[in-house]
């Protein structure tokens, strides 16, 4: 170990005056050292001290042990949680440069965690507080005689299969059943007051309210058989999940956010020609293209870069154009609106395909129209893109059955995981049937679990017997 604490000080001192003068916005920066083993705890519970117990983060935690340990993969330069203060941890093993850089690249996190409006739902003042408060209730649940870890298990194994189906943009106000109705009727005939007239003029058979594609809180909010401490469980996993929603949507822009302004404030430090030859080493270990897989690092930094217009020279200065988009959008908007041809033709993007275990490039890059497929393919995957969306149809009032139907984009689900899935949804609706409306080999077809079994049933045998 090259450095001891007063080193570290002494350069945040250094970092933290050029973040300020480059205009960085950032809450409280509170750095914590620790060694490898803190470190994979820390991933295991996805950044936070503490976390409910659940045996998910343990196998997290024995898989990337062993992992390390058998030298077939490494730890996380660093850690940075979304909190005010804010939180990062350094592993004491690294040396002075990377500690330097992963501290630059810390404050870059920092900024974008308080001022992307991704964020602004997720109460970082109270982050940290609020988890150890969900590990203790949890706890309590678990020590409760009639309740016991089997109980509580039960409910997170069901909780965590779903726990990604909830509303995926918080930004926008979801009107409630009788919201809608009311705004239906005001638009049918803005001067009428009495909508009831409208009723009798049978309009109200054409109304049709939005699906909910909140899972979660629509058996929390209308199983009925459900105890008070298994929907406890269920509302703390959903506020979890919606605190690190935003971080699954922003990756590529969160990452070449903090890239982008550790490379740039590192080369305001005017290092030692030594260490910087160690910062540009470690700096393009982490940028560098991944063969097989994307890098959101690799994309972030390139077009943050791009944008900032300081690809070649700091000298013209910083696009404040930069401070906005980090503001105000998401990695599918980012994405979508500035990633031109060019700049995929010079990060090689391409999309491949698999036909009957062959692999196939079937767009690139430059070509006029296959850019484009290839972009919406790269949008399509990033963030919550690649977790299907399920939406609420309805509960059956004669069977109490729970009615989804899956909203289908040309990828079909794996039938295997439907049943699981499905299998844990049952369990949170006390056992009743579930039934999934969806698309396999261009047929649409209802996915039915009940009395422990699943199902598939095509549609149109039941459209033409009717």
């Amino acid at each position: 170990m090259d450095w001891v604490l007063k080193d570290l000080a002494e350069w945040n001192d250094k970092i933290e005056e050029i973040a300020q003068d480059l205009g960085l916005d950032y809450y409280p920066q509170e750095f914590e050292v620790c060694d490898y083993h803190d470190m994979l705890g820390y991933q295991s519970y996805v950044g936070m001290p503490s976390r409910y117990p659940h045996w998910s983060f343990g196998k997290s935690f024995e898989k990337q042990n062993t992992m390390y340990k058998l030298g077939m993969g490494g730890l996380a330069y660093e850690m940075v949680i979304n909190s005010n203060p804010c939180l990062a941890y350094l592993m004491i093993d690294n040396p002075l440069a990377m500690q330097i850089l992963v501290m630059a690249h810390v404050y870059g996190h920092n900024d974008f965690f308080k001022n992307n409006i991704n964020f602004s739902h997720t109460r970082a003042e109270f982050a940290l507080e609020t988890f150890k408060l969900n590990a203790e209730r949890i706890r309590s649940y678990v020590e409760t005689p009639s309740i016991g870890y089997q109980g509580v298990e039960k409910i997170l194994d069901a909780a965590h299969a779903i726990s990604f189906h909830v509303d995926r943009n918080q930004r926008i106000v979801r009107l409630s059943e009788d919201q809608q109705r009311q705004q239906y009727f005001h638009h049918l005939n803005k001067e009428k007051e009495n909508w009831d007239d409208l009723k009798n003029e049978e309009k109200e058979d054409d109304f049709i309210p939005a699906l909910s594609e909140d899972l979660l809180l629509f058996i929390l909010e209308n199983s009925r058989f459900l105890q008070s401490w298994e929907k406890d469980i269920l509302r703390i996993v959903r506020e979890e999940t919606l605190y690190f929603l935003p971080q699954m949507e922003t990756k590529i822009m969160n990452e070449g956010w903090a890239s982008f302004w550790h490379y740039t404030i590192l080369h305001k430090l005017n290092l030692p020609p030594a260490m910087h030859v160690d910062f540009i080493r470690s700096h393009n270990q982490v940028i560098r293209p991944h063969v097989g897989g994307l890098n959101p690092y690799h994309i972030g930094f390139h077009l943050m870069q791009h944008l900032a217009g300081t690809k070649n020279s700091f000298e013209e200065g910083i696009n404040p154009q930069i401070f906005d988009i980090r503001t105000i959008d998401r990695d599918s908007s980012f994405l979508r609106r500035f990633l031109t041809q060019d700049l995929m033709e010079e990060l090689g993007l391409f999309e491949y395909e698999q036909n009957n275990g062959k692999v196939s490039v079937s767009n690139v890059s430059n070509d006029f129209k296959g850019w484009k497929e290839v972009r919406d393919t790269l949008i399509k995957q990033v963030g919550t893109g690649s977790i299907p969306i399920i939406k609420v149809k309805g509960v059956s009032p004669l069977s109490n059955a729970l009615l989804l139907v899956h909203e289908f984009d040309g990828r079909e689900l794996e039938l295997g995981y439907v049943s699981k899935t499905m299998e844990h949804i049952s369990t949170l609706w006390s056992q009743f049937p579930v039934h999934l409306e969806t698309q396999v080999e261009n047929q649409e077809v209802t996915c039915i679990y009940e009395k422990g079994n699943f199902r598939v049933e095509s549609n149109s045998e039941e459209k033409e017997s009717a």
